[in-house]
């Protein structure tokens, strides 16, 4: 992979952590086109990304994707906790197949995605402003991990998405 495609034009209202997770993970890379989820250490990463993270097994079965682990403000802003659920069993977003979607072009492209979607919690409480999806592989060629990052916040009474 060539380093550039490491690279994320970003919107202007994208959030900083959402930035600073990104330039972790490319830190992370170093000269493969993804780390691998040993590379990674949560006390290492950017301040207060961590509640807000989410790390989702890759699996050859229809599963396809499993949430390994769940940030505490991630499963705040969805009202639980999905770990050990498939994806498509404890999707957060517009629907599983919008979801999935993003998790299949990470895995198809074996490189990062930004989700610049706004979604409204189902309560109604939280605005996830986006979403970015980081590939992680053991073997630097096949994605076995993603580390998701939702920056969210909380919502404006009579805020729509």
């Amino acid at each position: 992979m060539h380093p550039d495609r490491r690279q994320i034009d970003f919107p202007s209202h994208c959030h900083p952590s959402t930035k600073a997770i990104h330039r972790y993970w490319l830190e992370k890379c170093g000269d493969s086109p993804m780390p691998a989820r040993s590379d990674i250490d949560p006390l290492e990463m950017p301040k207060g990304v961590l509640p807000g993270v989410c790390l989702v097994d890759v699996v050859p079965d229809e599963r396809r994707y499993v949430c390994r682990l769940l940030g505490t403000a991630d499963a705040e802003v969805r009202g639980n906790d999905p770990t050990g659920k498939s994806v498509r069993e404890g999707f957060f977003g517009p629907s599983a197949e919008t979801v999935l979607a993003n998790y299949d072009r990470v895995v198809s492209a074996r490189a990062q995605y930004l989700d610049p979607r706004r979604y409204v919690a189902t309560t109604g409480h939280y605005v996830t402003q986006e979403t970015i999806f980081l590939p992680l592989s053991d073997d630097g060629k096949y994605v076995n991990k993603i580390l998701v990052y939702s920056a969210s916040r909380q919502s404006i009474p009579g805020e729509h998405g």
